[in-house]
């Protein structure tokens, strides 16, 4: 298939196609006029791809990956190893660090939510007014 069908059964666009190709993660034959041609299992490479994107891998961290993972065209031709094991073991734990803090950025808005709908949200205390020396009343900056 060509790219432009690669790209509309893909939603992803030419560009990032060839992106991929230049980056090791897709490959492509050509036609005897210098097209690129797909064969099937491209459809499935690439949904892989955007997924592996999805979870924050980089692509130089893809390409190394794509090789040990199974695929339509059959097994794995290489084994991950230990150095990619312990990448892809602290790409995770950002992840759920991440994870964490969204949490936690929920309860916080779910408690404003809860405040707010219950009328007892308060506005912030106004910040003393500066004197004449422009220090707060209270002396402090």
């Amino acid at each position: 298939m060509r790219i432009g069908e690669l790209a509309r059964r893909t939603a992803v666009s030419e560009r990032s196609l060839r992106y991929y190709e230049k980056q090791g993660l897709l490959s492509a034959d050509r036609t005897p006029g210098g097209h690129r041609d797909y064969g099937e299992g491209a459809v499935d490479r690439v949904v892989l791809v955007q997924e592996l994107f999805a979870a924050g891998l980089c692509s130089e961290k893809i390409a190394q990956l794509l090789p040990c993972m199974r695929d339509t065209d059959g097994g794995p031709s290489e084994t991950a190893t230990p150095h990619l094991v312990s990448d892809l073991t602290v790409e995770r734990e950002r992840i759920d660090r991440m994870i964490g803090d969204l949490l936690r950025s929920r309860d916080v808005l779910d408690e404003v939510i809860e405040a707010a709908a219950s009328g007892q949200l308060r506005a912030a205390a106004p910040a003393p007014a500066p004197t004449s020396s422009g220090t707060p009343e209270n002396g402090r900056r």
